[in-house]
């Protein structure tokens, strides 16, 4: 359900707030975990988590605004609609990393997969035709193509990378590394469709960059401070 909910949440807030206006809003989604992952995990919330989650928020943000392409698309519907669109797909984006953080572990990375898979595509082949938004067939063998291989990569791959770091890290931290998503599709951009980057635009992928990396050094700290903590512990009852 809530990856429906995403997917089509995400598309009104692109028809209402234009890509980037969307990709600005999805990525207030770290600070939610941050914060969500508190009250329902019982997370640490740390000022460094809360902050490398408020850094990587506002270089998403400068990221998408400083493309050359950034105010290109005309939106379609009001900003009203695009606000409450990429603020759900943020809600549903940080509740899917939530449940995530608690199933996985549980229950196994294929399992929780397959049912967030099989649960979304149930959902949205319920509630789209209510809305007057049937799903059609590709049309020819070049759609059926480019579906599967945005399946396989942008919802299968993608997923069971996301869900192998949400099974060994925290919430918090695992929605800060997934920051680099607009990074890599700004640098993609760039090298691909010859697209620029305003000054702001660089500073942004400095500050994702800058914070991402800094999330991985806390964590990994954190770790190595844990791991010499219960070192002293096993050799005092004579473990190996």
């Amino acid at each position: 359900m809530l990856v429906a909910l995403f997917e089509v949440a995400y598309q009104f807030a692109i028809a209402g707030a234009g890509v980037a206006g969307a990709a600005a809003l999805l990525y207030t989604a770290p600070v939610l975990v941050a914060v969500l992952g508190r009250l329902i995990l019982g997370e640490a919330l740390t000022p460094l988590r809360l902050a490398l989650a408020v850094v990587v928020m506002v270089g998403v943000a400068l990221t998408v605004h400083g493309g050359s392409n950034a105010g290109a698309e005309a939106a379609r519907l009001g900003l009203t609609v695009g606000i409450v669109g990429g603020l759900l797909s943020a809600l549903s984006y940080a509740l899917t990393t939530l449940l995530a953080r608690f199933a996985v572990p549980r229950y196994g990375l294929a399992k929780v997969l397959f049912l967030e898979v099989v649960g979304g595509v149930v959902a949205l082949l319920i509630f789209l035709p209510l809305w007057g938004r049937t799903p059609v067939v590709p049309p020819s063998a070049a759609a059926w193509r480019g579906l599967l291989g945005l399946a396989a990569g942008s919802v299968l791959g993608a997923n069971v990378l996301f869900f192998s770091a949400v099974q060994r890290i925290e919430a918090a931290p695992t929605a800060v590394a997934a920051t680099v998503e607009p990074v890599v599709g700004a640098l993609l951009a760039l090298t691909l469709f010859g697209q620029r980057l305003t000054g702001l635009g660089w500073l942004g992928l400095l500050l994702v960059a800058g914070g991402v990396a800094a999330g991985y050094l806390n964590e990994a700290g954190q770790a190595e401070a844990q791991n010499a903590n219960s070192t002293p512990n096993r050799t005092s009852r004579g473990g190996p």
